[in-house]
């Protein structure tokens, strides 16, 4: 695996990465403000084929949009990002999928200490799930990314507003289906 964008602080410690994201860190695409961002923290390794991935995140939010999660990545204009997001104070289950301009759609929650997320491809199709106690998953997105055999697949950490995030994923299991 490797980074893209390397946060400023990281370690790996058994099955489990901790990570700092640095300040003003975001992946979007022109939605609503026509901004560009692509410097978000993401560890990754290629993946071909149908897969599932899954991983648990426990992170310390503060700042609006504060965000960790998993990420699904063709190049800089076609990507999935899933996790919590931080917004009005409140942890979500967000989903954001990109192919050129950014869409986005959040589940409140109420502030777990931990959530579970799984991504399931088949062909160009990503289903995304959380649970909160890392059994019952419930499923929050299907969209179509890209039918490209190979993409990116792997952890992901941004602080759009904040002077930074730590989180740390657990278990991070990437499986061909």
């Amino acid at each position: 695996m490797r980074w893209y964008n390397e946060p400023p602080a990281w370690r790996g410690d058994g099955d489990a990465i901790t990570a700092t994201a640095g300040p003003r860190t975001d992946f979007w695409r022109k939605t609503h403000d026509g901004g560009v961002r692509d410097h978000g923290h993401f560890y990754y390794q290629a993946v071909s084929g149908d897969f599932t991935a899954a991983v648990k995140v426990i992170g310390h939010y503060t700042s609006l949009y504060d965000q960790a999660g998993l990420m699904v990545r063709r190049d800089a204009a076609r990507w999935m990002k899933c996790g919590i997001e931080y917004v009005n104070g409140i942890q979500h289950a967000s989903v954001v999928v990109t192919r050129d301009w950014s869409d986005w759609s959040i589940v409140p929650l109420a502030n777990p200490p931990a959530i579970w997320l799984r991504v399931e491809r088949r062909g160009g199709t990503l289903e995304v799930s959380y649970a909160l106690d890392g059994t019952n998953f419930t499923l929050i997105r299907q969209a179509f990314l890209s039918a490209q055999p190979s993409l990116q697949v792997g952890v992901m950490l941004a602080s759009p507003t904040g002077d930074g995030l730590t989180a740390t994923f657990e278990g991070l299991c990437i499986v061909p289906l």
